[in-house]
């Protein structure tokens, strides 16, 4: 096992494989770096170096109860391309790595970043307020927190069906996928994930997008029931100054893995371009 002890202490497990052009994945909340297996072996395949990592309470990192927050989350991602010397990187989020890698882009990428993908990703702001009105209801979080805190073993399993769009006619269920997420779940911790709610849904990313000016490819799936893209893609991709934007009729939210072979076509060709 590869892993990078931080500044503070807190230990980050990374795979870094293959040799070439450097991609670096950011995955979402609550689940790993496993999370990116279909993007990991197709871009291996066509000759990129892959960087994967599990954020700070998840995974296979270290599960202290300190900095739970995208600022840190972005911090720590510096730190890891800093140490790796990691240099014209393609950064790719998904949900709340989407939040992490336009932070990052925008603060702590000093030059070594030369695109970003963000895939159902939670910038701008999910949270319902007086500047985001048609934003996610508070009340929607906060059982989330409740569900996190009092039922987390079942709501793992229950959340899986929205996640992967399993609830709709016709969906293509598969237990394997459910376990996979579940099982990722269960190996982070309960704090970070408690306080990682309140990071991917309230961190405001306005001017982060705003103040990036390298490629950024937006991706997001218009039956997405956890980011919707309303409120999502579309207010992001009027933030950036160089964006390109890609919906997907009756897509997920958990689309890197059921609808792998489309997304990862679309970041390729985004790539090379």
């Amino acid at each position: 096992m590869s892993t990078l002890k931080l500044k503070d202490g807190t230990e980050i497990f990374y795979k870094d494989q293959g040799e070439g052009p450097v991609l670096m994945f950011h995955h979402g909340w609550p689940l790993s770096s496993d999370d990116w297996d279909a993007q990991v072996i197709f871009f291996l395949q066509k000759g990129y170096r892959v960087i994967t990592h599990d954020r700070r309470g998840h995974g296979r990192s270290s599960q202290n109860i300190y900095g739970h927050n995208i600022e840190t989350y972005a911090a720590d991602a510096a730190e890891l391309v800093e140490f790796l010397d990691l240099k014209d990187v393609v950064h790719i989020g998904h949900s709340t790595g989407g939040g992490e890698v336009i932070r990052y882009v925008n603060k702590y990428a000093n030059g070594r970043a030369k695109k970003a993908v963000l895939i159902s990703a939670v910038p701008p702001i999910m949270v319902a307020s007086e500047s985001n009105p048609d934003g996610v209801p508070m009340e929607v979080f906060d059982n989330i927190r409740d569900q996190t805190l009092n039922n987390r073993q079942q709501f793992y399993i229950d959340l899986t069906i929205p996640f992967y769009g399993y609830n709709r006619e016709g969906a293509n269920v598969k237990e394997g996928i459910q376990r996979n997420w579940w099982r990722q779940g269960m190996m982070g911790g309960i704090v970070a994930h408690y306080d990682g709610i309140k990071a991917f849904s309230e961190t405001d990313f306005r001017e982060d997008l705003k103040a990036v000016d390298i490629p950024v490819l937006v991706l997001h799936g218009e039956d997405d029931q956890i980011v919707p893209y309303q409120n999502a893609a579309l207010k992001s991709i009027k933030l950036l100054k160089n964006g390109t934007l890609i919906t997907y009729p009756g897509f997920p939210h958990g689309m890197p893995t059921t609808e792998a072979e489309t997304i990862n076509k679309d970041i390729l060709e985004f790539i090379k371009a």
